[in-house]
């Protein structure tokens, strides 16, 4: 379940929490992927038995009672997902947790590009999707596997590396968190191009 962003002010940073923002349709393939994996570990588990039936029954056996914790980690690292953002005068740290492990990683703003929204990547429709209706779901498996393969909506340039952070966030959110971040570092924070053409079309629909 998505949460709404909140924005914590102290006297020294702004803490941006961007909570676990899973879209529901890929939530439903991880769950999906989950029971079949421990399926399948079962079913190698239970041909291998008894294990006294030689080595290959042994190894079989091993193998696929090494699969559920394997499966069970990479399910909670994905489902439980969480992203914070440290905005401190700086620079920027980006904090990622899972139950198992937390990663940050700092970045200072006079190392930071301008940092660029991404989105949803622009593409034709499948070709075989129907004229006005998705009969076979082909167009909405295309976008779960984009979803799955994005680090972030977000992203600067620093060195050689393109930095993505803020995953599932998009532009009405996008537009709030850059904004709260200028206000709090001021001038230290440069923007894309394209944010001037989103700001305009946000002002269009209003």
């Amino acid at each position: 379940m998505k949460k709404d962003i909140t924005y914590s002010w102290g006297e020294d940073h702004l803490l941006i929490s961007l909570g676990n923002r899973i879209q529901p349709g890929i939530r439903i393939f991880f769950i999906i992927e989950f029971v079949f994996t421990v399926a399948l570990a079962t079913i190698f588990l239970v041909q291998s038995l008894p294990f006294s039936g030689g080595f290959t029954h042994l190894f079989a056996g091993i193998c696929s009672m090494l699969i559920y914790p394997l499966a069970i980690y990479r399910f909670l690292s994905r489902v439980f997902f969480n992203e914070q953002l440290l905005v401190e005068p700086r620079g920027l740290t980006i904090i990622r947790r899972t139950p198992f492990y937390r990663d940050m990683k700092s970045y200072y703003w006079s190392s930071i590009g301008p940092i660029h929204y991404e989105g949803r990547d622009k593409k034709t429709d499948h070709p075989l999707k129907g004229k006005y209706y998705d009969y076979f779901g082909f167009e909405a498996q295309e976008h779960l596997i984009q979803s799955l393969h994005r680090n972030g909506n977000l992203y600067f340039i620093c060195g050689r590396n393109q930095v993505h952070f803020a995953r599932d966030v998009y532009s009405w959110d996008a537009e709030k968190l850059v904004h709260m971040m200028k206000l709090y570092v001021g001038r230290s924070i440069q923007l894309g191009p394209e944010w001037e053409q989103m700001l305009q079309e946000h002002e269009m629909d209003h």
